[in-house]
């Protein structure tokens, strides 16, 4: 299920921010930060186990940023990713955002494929963005569609059924 990412669910899921980011993890303050500021937090649970969550930053009045996606390695491949993903894509479309950003690790190969998947193009590289690791980023980014601008359907009488 995914829900609201709440307070009292921060120190739940910090081991697996410890697990899967090691010295590149995010501490408590942080995600308390990104709550008390707004930010867009969700998690995915299966039972009372928090299995991943995501995070969504609003840069109006066009941008949305994509702080975190973070799936347990015990839950990967089951499609948790991709519906967290889907809520953050949802959530940006519903606030009016045109584009979507985020940064990848160049090493992380599944992750890029979920975005390549989704549509996300990458459009640079942060030298070392990773500080402690060193590791690179891939910026990507999926540019949304107008929200009014929809195919133009041409009607005509010309070519109708019974008619020459």
């Amino acid at each position: 299920m995914i829900s609201r990412l709440r307070w009292w669910q921060i120190d739940d899921l910090l081991p697996l921010e410890v697990d899967l980011f090691g010295p590149e993890r995010w501490t408590a303050a942080m995600f308390w930060n990104e709550l008390a500021n707004g930010q867009r937090y969700v998690v995915a649970t299966r039972g009372d186990e928090i299995v991943g969550y995501a995070g969504l930053a609003l840069a109006p009045p066009d941008d949305a940023w994509i702080n975190n996606i973070a799936v347990s390695r015990a839950h990967h491949r089951q499609g948790i990713g991709q519906q967290l993903l889907d809520h953050l894509l949802a959530a940006a479309r519903e606030a009016g955002a045109r584009q979507i950003l985020l940064e990848v690790a160049a090493d992380n190969g599944p992750a890029q494929r979920l975005y390549d998947r989704n549509g996300f193009e990458i459009i640079g590289v942060r030298r070392g963005y990773y500080q402690t690791t060193k590791t690179d980023a891939l910026v990507m980014r999926l540019t949304l569609p107008d929200r009014l601008s929809y195919a133009k359907v041409e009607f005509s009488t010309e070519g109708r059924a019974g008619q020459p």
